[in-house]
């Protein structure tokens, strides 16, 4: 071996038992405090999914009512603005194509509800159970509908 390779040899040294200790704690450290915050996430990112779907099927009805002067009933549900709805009110103006190209499930896998009239004055009500699929909850369990502007600005 050279001269020069052997200085560059005995100059080398790794890290030492304490050192790694150290990096391990830290990352520990940072993982109790990150994980946490990542695992909230999901229920997140669906409640958010959900409030944009029932956004975009609010624009699709109202484009609906401009076409045809009114909502679907209760009956012809959501159906109305992906095929040419029967029975109840005409939809004599159909838009050839639909409002819609298909109806998605919420974000658990679940139909969104749809009535017409809402309630509380309302002239229809849109909305997704959540993640329990039943009505009321608070968080993820939470229904997510139309009557509530306020919760679109929870971002």
């Amino acid at each position: 071996m050279s001269e020069s390779m052997k200085g560059y040899r005995t100059s080398q040294r790794g890290f030492t038992l304490i050192e790694v200790m150290v990096v391990v704690v830290i990352l520990g450290i940072l993982a109790a405090v990150v994980v946490p915050r990542v695992m909230d996430r999901p229920d997140q990112a669906r409640t958010t999914k959900a409030q944009n779907d029932v956004r975009a099927l609010e624009s699709a009805l109202n484009l609906y009512r401009l076409d045809n002067f009114n909502y679907p009933t209760t009956e012809q549900g959501l159906n109305a603005l992906v095929i040419p709805p029967t029975g109840g009110d005409e939809a004599r103006n159909w838009r050839t194509g639909g409002y819609i190209d298909r109806l998605q499930k919420d974000p658990w896998g679940n139909d969104y509800q749809y009535l017409r009239p809402g309630r509380e004055g309302r002239e229809y009500d849109l909305y997704s159970l959540g993640a329990d699929s039943r009505p009321g909850g608070e968080e993820a369990n939470q229904d997510i509908g139309n009557w509530d502007p306020a919760q679109y600005e929870q971002r």
